[in-house]
């Protein structure tokens, strides 16, 4: 029986790390898409993956983003929705603002050549529960963006120890990545209770994958971390986070970032990023190791896919548990079980 995964990559771009950062030289947008569309489809290409790109919409309405888009597509890759303007607080925004951030990207991803997305990934993990049920009312098929981790608080804090941001946009980005609390979320798919055209038996809620029991993030950033402290230290990781999942029939939904693919002369300004001293090359064969170790036992594909094969009688949680570090009574339960 094949074991369905997925693998994704969320096409953050220089200019939205550098806005997130606090620096001002974001306003300029400046953009490494042209850099970042053949290493991921060669990378793709090498493992034999038909994946996904979670694409910002301001940057699928520009040139380099649509050949980003557009070739995506061609090669039958999915292109979902990850915003328009990369924000992660979108748990602030009322629905509105909201509605306009779906809407704009969905038209430029159709405009640059792909299928109108039915699939949405937050910015820094942000989501709300009037965002799952715009997402239900739009006919999206599902959802991708939570993170069940304990270690949020910890990413949060680095990043505003590196962050040249003022105290009143701090306050802004305090629930950046997420309380520890995140870590009581399920791990495995799931159904948000919020129904539309694409969701009759509630909109799918795709996690992003962390190590079953540790809840320590395994996407490719953290290896590659990893691999920058001890090279064997990175291949232990994958190795365990391989096991966990084997041994809790957890299907991997591996997260990919630019910076996995990039390296400093490719990113002006983000050098203080964990990893960013290591050669794209390097960072190459990391992530070659890594998508081997995976796909010796899943078929890793498109999100799309991966929660498409949720049950329809599958686990449902209120969608009333969506905001960032709440957690519900039952979801507690659904763990103890």
């Amino acid at each position: 029986m094949t074991r369905q995964g997925s693998v994704s990559l969320d096409a953050d771009n220089l200019w939205s790390y550098l806005k997130t950062h606090g620096d001002s030289t974001w306003e300029a947008r400046p953009s490494y898409l042209d850099a970042l569309r053949p290493r991921l489809l060669d990378l793709y290409g090498r493992h034999g993956i038909t994946g996904t790109v979670f694409v910002v919409g301001h940057d699928a309405a520009k040139e380099d983003g649509q050949r980003l888009v557009s070739e995506m597509a061609a090669a039958g890759h999915e292109v979902a929705n990850h915003s328009y303007e990369h924000e992660p607080w979108l748990h602030l925004y009322d629905r509105g603002q909201l509605e306009a951030e779906l809407d704009r990207t969905e038209q430029a991803v159709v405009d640059a050549g792909a299928p109108r997305p039915v699939g949405f990934r937050g910015p820094g993990y942000s989501l709300s529960p009037e965002l799952l049920e715009l997402l239900a009312e739009r006919g999206y098929e599902y959802d991708a963006t939570t993170l069940p981790t304990w270690i949020g608080p910890l990413a949060r804090a680095y990043y505003f120890k590196t962050s040249q941001l003022p105290a009143e946009e701090l306050d802004q980005r305090v629930a950046l990545f997420g309380s520890a609390s995140e870590v009581l979320r399920p791990v495995k798919p799931y159904r948000w209770d919020v129904r539309g055209p694409a969701s009759a038996a509630g909109l799918a809620e795709l996690p992003v994958t962390t190590m079953p029991l540790a809840r320590v993030p395994v996407h490719a950033s953290y290896v590659l971390h990893a691999h920058s402290v001890n090279p064997r230290l990175a291949k232990l990781m994958v190795a365990a986070a391989v096991r966990a999942c084997l041994l809790t029939g957890t299907a991997p939904s591996l997260l990919l970032h630019p910076l996995d693919l990039l390296d400093a002369a490719d990113a002006p300004g983000l050098e203080f990023f964990p990893g960013m001293q290591i050669p794209a090359a390097e960072k190459a064969r990391v992530l070659d190791h890594l998508l081997r170790s995976l796909t010796k036992h899943w078929t890793l594909g498109q999100t799309r896919a991966h929660a498409a094969a949720l049950p329809v009688g599958g686990t449902v949680l209120g969608h009333d548990t969506a905001g960032p570090g709440s957690t519900s009574s039952r979801v507690r339960a659904l763990l103890r079980r």
